[in-house]
């Protein structure tokens, strides 16, 4: 199976660095909605079977575009949905950023028991993302987009991605509408792996600009984290 991961298009509360992370949310800024229509240029040589999104407004406006464009209907699941910041909901301090963002690094090392305040473990947050996946294999052979989150994406594809290198800066950032494409087969149980990442593209859809107003989840500090090989 292959499987296409888009991160949504800007938002209000990318540009005000908040961990926005609760149905609805916002909808896209102006940049945003420019992003999302790159979306279908930057995967015109893909041959797309189905396409699904999150329940946060902000991926249904992200995959509009790329729905239109293919003769698509785009699939909900809620499992796509961002990680739940919890007690750190709406806050953009450094200190709540960094308390968001060592937890995901935790889950990356292999502590899927490490819970974010207030809200989910790692197993939680696999579990979820993990039967999206199954049931989009369980229909198609080829191509599925998923249109869903930055620290989601980043989270699932690193932890299931083999050969993922901390030490390579490209897999530090994934803007909005940056992209990644991985080969592989769904994963039974919590151990790393099962898939190949062919391509981190964390750049904005298109070479929009906007990377300096896309989220706190945008960027995540490698330091520390093992090689995808080396997990758990």
């Amino acid at each position: 199976m292959r499987l296409i991961l888009i991160r949504h298009g800007q938002t209000p509360s990318n540009i005000d660095n908040l961990l926005d992370t609760t149905v609805p949310g916002p909808g896209l800024t102006e940049l945003g909605r420019a992003q999302a229509a790159a979306v279908p240029a930057a995967l015109a040589g893909e041959e797309i079977e189905a396409l699904y999104v999150s329940n946060l407004t902000r991926t249904a406006l992200t995959a509009a575009p790329l729905a239109t464009a293919r003769g698509l209907v785009p699939v909900i699941r809620e499992g796509l949905r961002e990680i739940s910041a919890g007690e750190l909901e709406m806050k953009a301090d450094n200190a709540s950023i960094m308390a968001f963002l060592e937890t995901v690094k935790a889950w990356l090392t292999g502590n899927l028991s490490a819970r974010m305040p207030g809200a989910d473990t790692g197993h939680d947050i696999l579990e979820r993302f993990d039967a999206v996946v199954r049931e989009a294999a369980g229909k198609h052979a080829g191509t599925v987009a998923m249109v869903s989150h930055g620290a989601m994406i980043r989270f699932w594809a690193a932890y299931r991605g083999v050969n993922i290198d901390w030490s390579n800066e490209k897999y530090h950032d994934l803007s909005n509408t940056g992209i990644v494409t991985m080969v592989g087969e769904p994963v039974d149980g919590a151990a790393p792996g099962g898939w190949t990442i062919e391509e981190w593209h964390g750049a904005p859809a298109g070479g929009l600009p906007g990377m300096d107003l896309d989220g706190p989840t945008a960027e995540l500090v490698a330091e520390g984290l093992p090689s995808g090989h080396d997990q758990g």
